[in-house]
């Protein structure tokens, strides 16, 4: 399983999907499926726009767990 922490970072900047949105040109469906862990697929360009963002690396968006 794959886990997303969008809404992690977002509360440690204290940003709203709006503010995400603004900042990276994402549409709000991109973002709010990241934020609520339900995306079935993310698009390169999406992950390059949060990374650069919030000055992380994908394995900081990103993490792969046993699926527990």
């Amino acid at each position: 399983m794959i886990r997303c922490h969008l809404a992690r970072l977002m509360g440690e900047h204290k940003m709203k999907i709006s503010d995400v949105m603004r900042e990276t040109g994402l549409r709000r469906n991109t973002v709010t499926l990241m934020y609520k862990e339900t995306a079935q697929k993310i698009d390169i360009d999406a992950l390059e726009r949060l990374c650069n963002l919030f000055q992380c690396e994908v394995s900081d968006l990103l993490e792969l767990t046993d699926g527990q």
